[in-house]
């Protein structure tokens, strides 16, 4: 009992001592950083699924080509879960004479789940250049529809008027503008209406084999959703699937996967200034408690009792330390929430206590990797120590120690960054950054020294200091500039990301899509562009065709009962298309892209798609183009930038191949809000074309990025608490060697100005040192980040090595000169009586 209660004795008449001041600090601001970083990005991440599922209308829907059965809905009801209903299907709406092929959505109270149906207020005929939107209140009333621009265009209709649904006759009461699944997919992109679905079976409409689509929508608490999830997937008919906004959009995939990745590297920064600062206090605890175990091995300590008695110590240290830290930063994270939520304008999910058990943990791994291997000295401190010294100071286990601590360190990157690529980048970017940096400190060290003598006598002074204690000069230079590197990624490096995230989505990227473009309305349409005096966009072939063979294997969907998502793709028609030049927004990562004018059988194709149905380069596709077999080889696999909102397919062929099966056409491009009128005119000039408005898909991807510069803003004073602890850890470091240099110099003659102008050049030179390092590897991981990871074009900023280098210098020099005053401070007599 007396080995447990030891060490807490021990901890606190060290706390009592002062001992424990930059340890405690620098743990407690690394974790209580971590969990409000971990609280926040959570939050932001649930807020901003939350908030894309809006365009879903649901947090995730169950789509039938059947009545779906009763015993979803009985599960949905015991998690708690709101339903709403939808059946969707084709049929014609006629007013007298005129009629129409519609899409119909049959809903029920509640839809949707998530986000809102608006309406239009204009009267038919009235402008469109800018629309009044209202909010609709529930669904249409039973007896009444509501239609589209488009409806009521071709139809003629106003409000009021009376058209027939089947067997039942319903008034037209609403124009509807928006509604939140009309965006995901080209699906519905038609004419479209909404009823009541209690006025379904009035319309006689859906019978036995009726080509009508069953939708369940389910929204609630995330862990719910989840769970419904998995218990609805083992239970799927083979004509049923499970989509969420990730399986809809590959724009809205691509944009939450680069938020989650901006969020995660933000964390990643917090890691790495908490790991310098727990390393260089764990330095600065281990020699401060030399003498001390040295007493205790002299009295008959074993070194086992040693390594017992400071393994609770650091462990109970760690627990307590880290403790304060969630409870900080969950007090933190409340403040910042209220602050959040005018900025996102919107509720903010409750996070879990995940982020609590990951600041433990990571409090306790950093402490434990970089301060166990240096445990082990202190238990095998001579007794000698007493009487000589010299003996007992820092050996091999040192070393070990920075070793283990690094590997904890790199375990803990991959891990935060919940993403393999990116924690393995920042491991061995890290992992490099400290090799290079250590050996070009050591070479620039012994460059300056050997120029020290042409330098004035404070210079002089400083180069020498810096000499003499080389190797904890390299070692406090490589921290400091491992934390003004990360600083540096998430401020600059960072901001410049997110910039180049802006530019992926200009203001004026496509927000209108046109499908169904016929070979004989392609001049007639570069007519009406010139008209309305318009940008020509450019216009895309497209085929469609089923997949049916690979590898001359007949495909089929048993082949992928395991996974729905590659179920759907070889259930559906592909859209192939055929280009001689591959666009921007496009990148081979396998293969080679066609040259020159041949016309051989090869195909290219979307990696993610490849990796779905489980192709490779080099594979065979054969796909069934109205009864007629094309077969090409698969010579190249491209990676798509798909949240540019331009024209782009899975499947691309060279020209030559496809032009004798028939195609349509397909294009986008960008209309001004103020401009919608042209969309009206195009819609009465091209009634068979379908326009495709995703300006609302635009609108949510381009506040994606807008809510993630902000969380990147606000996170950046919790690094700037993490680095002002690298750097209190770094002065602290060398502060009982500086008192006793100061005593003896002070002893000899020195004056206070002379001793605070040497050490105001030995820290300039430092943090000119730890400036450099780190603007050269902001800038290196700046560029693989952004290339490999982010997937964007990273654009070279020289500010960052005038920052990085000025920021080093007048931040270590400031923090140093006010660290060391006590130094300069303490009368010499009474510093030398001690060390006599």
């Amino acid at each position: 009992m007396y080995q447990i209660k030891l060490p807490f004795q021990m901890m606190y008449r060290d706390w009592r001592a002062g001992e424990l001041n930059v340890l405690l600090l620098a743990l407690i601001i690394a974790v209580s950083g971590m969990v409000t970083v971990g609280f926040f990005a959570e939050r932001v991440e649930l807020a901003l699924a939350r908030e894309s599922n809006q365009l879903l209308g649901a947090d995730l829907l169950l789509i039938s080509s059947k009545p779906i059965p009763e015993q979803f809905a009985e599960e949905a009801n015991q998690l708690n879960l709101k339903i709403s209903w939808l059946t969707k299907f084709p049929s014609m709406i006629s007013n007298g004479e005129g009629n129409l092929l519609t899409q119909i959505k049959a809903v029920t109270e509640g839809y949707p789940l998530r986000g809102r149906v608006h309406l239009s207020k204009r009267s038919p005929g009235g402008s469109v250049s800018q629309p009044q939107l209202q909010t609709a209140n529930g669904i249409p009333p039973r007896g009444t529809i509501w239609i589209d621009e488009k409806v009521m265009t071709q139809l003629e209709l106003q409000r009021g008027d009376i058209v027939d649904v089947g067997a039942a006759q319903l008034t037209v009461t609403e124009l509807i503008a928006r509604e939140p699944d009309h965006s995901v997919g080209f699906i519905n992109m038609g004419a479209r209406a909404m009823i009541n679905a209690d006025d379904l079976e009035a319309t006689g409409l859906i019978q036995e084999g009726s080509r009508a689509s069953y939708q369940m929508l389910i929204a609630g608490e995330i862990d719910s959703v989840k769970q419904f999830r998995d218990w609805a997937k083992k239970r799927l008919a083979n004509y049923q699937r499970l989509e969420g906004i990730r399986d809809a959009r590959p724009e809205i995939k691509a944009a939450l996967q680069r938020a989650e990745k901006f969020l995660s590297l933000t964390a990643l920064a917090s890691v790495v200034l908490a790991a310098a600062a727990i390393a260089l206090a764990v330095r600065r605890f281990t020699q401060r408690h030399l003498d001390g175990c040295a007493v205790m091995r002299s009295l008959g300590a074993s070194q086992n009792q040693l390594l017992f008695l400071y393994l609770v110590y650091f462990i109970g240290f760690g627990l307590i330390a880290s403790g304060i830290g969630c409870l900080i930063g969950f007090g933190a994270q409340q403040a910042l929430t209220h602050w959040l939520t005018d900025i996102v304008e919107t509720d903010l999910p409750w996070p879990s206590g995940l982020p609590v058990l990951q600041g433990l943990l990571i409090g306790l791994v950093l402490l434990l990797g970089f301060a166990l291997p240096p445990v082990l000295n202190l238990r095998s401190v001579p007794a000698l120590r007493v009487l000589r010294r010299d003996v007992g100071l820092s050996n091999f286990h040192s070393i070990a120690g920075y070793l283990l601590g690094l590997v904890a360190l790199s375990l803990l990157f991959i891990w935060k960054a919940q993403d393999l690529k990116l924690g393995l980048y920042v491991v061995i970017g890290f992992a490099a950054a400290i090799v290079i940096f250590g050996c070009l400190g050591w070479l620039l060290i012994g460059i300056l020294a050997s120029i020290r003598h042409q330098a004035g006598g404070a210079w002089r002074y400083g180069l020498a200091s810096i000499r003499r204690r080389s190797v904890s000069s390299i070692l406090q230079a490589v921290a400091l500039g491992l934390g003004l590197m990360a600083l540096l990624i998430l401020t600059l490096i960072q901001d410049d990301l997110v910039k180049d995230w802006h530019a992926s989505l200009p203001p004026e990227a496509p927000n209108h899509f046109l499908v169904n473009i016929q070979a004989d309305q392609l001049q007639p349409l570069q007519e009406f562009f010139q008209h309305h005096a318009m940008e020509q966009p450019a216009m895309a072939p497209m085929v469609r065709g089923r997949l049916v063979q690979i590898n001359g294997k007949k495909v089929s969907t048993k082949n992928y009962s395991d996974d729905l998502h590659a179920e759907r793709h070889i259930r559906r028609e592909f859209n192939l298309s055929w280009t001689s030049e591959l666009s921007l927004d496009n990148q081979i990562v396998q293969g080679a892209w066609w040259q020159g004018d041949n016309i051989e059988p090869e195909l290219s194709i979307e990696e993610g798609i490849a990796a779905t149905i489980r192709v490779k380069l080099g594979d065979v596709l054969t796909f069934d183009i109205a009864g007629s077999h094309f077969t090409a080889k698969i010579t190249s696999i491209r990676k798509v930038d798909w949240d540019t909102f331009r024209v782009n397919f899975f499947v691309l062929v060279p020209p030559g191949l496809l032009e004798n099966y028939s195609a349509s056409y397909i294009t986008s491009f960008y209309v001004p809000p103020s401009d919608l009128a042209v969309i009206h005119d195009l819609v009465r000039a091209f009634p068979n074309i379908l326009v495709v408005d995703v300006a609302l898909v635009i609108r949510q991807v381009q506040q994606m990025i807008q809510q993630v510069s902000q969380a990147i803003e606000f996170v950046f004073v919790f690094t700037v608490l993490a680095g002002f602890a690298v750097l209190y850890a770094a002065i602290a470091a060398t502060q009982d060697e500086r008192i006793q240099e100061a005593a003896i110099f002070r002893a000899l003659g020195a004056k206070r100005e002379q001793l605070s102008r040497a050490w105001a050049a030995e820290f300039a030179i430092l943090g000119g040192l730890a400036g450099l390092f780190a603007s050269a590897g902001a800038t290196a991981m700046g560029f693989a980040i952004g290339k490999h990871i982010l997937h964007l074009e990273y654009t070279f900023n020289p500010w960052i090595w005038v920052v990085g280098i000025s920021t080093g210098v007048i931040g270590v020099l400031i923090a140093g000169l006010l660290g060391t005053r006590s130094a300069l401070s303490t009368p010499p007599l009474l510093t030398l009586r001690k060390l006599g």
